[in-house]
């Protein structure tokens, strides 16, 4: 996961509470491209974790967030 990170595309991570999963904040072009990006993830890769891909479009952010969309 960290090269992800490093590529800038994943923005933050975590798990849920409570602990039935978790969260990654993915920014990317498309919800294809998010779905690429999730297939090169080693937890997919190795069936370690299922994903659902739910796309959103921030129009409301602190400031400073704006680089990270």
């Amino acid at each position: 996961m960290p090269d992800h990170y490093d590529a800038g595309h994943f923005i933050a991570s975590g798990r849920q509470v409570p602990r039935v999963g978790g969260v990654i904040l993915c920014c990317a072009s498309s919800k294809d491209a998010a779905e690429a990006i999730l297939q090169g993830d080693s937890f997919y890769i190795h069936q370690i974790a299922e994903y659902e891909v739910i796309e959103f479009v921030p129009n409301k952010y602190v400031n400073g967030f704006e680089v990270l969309i």
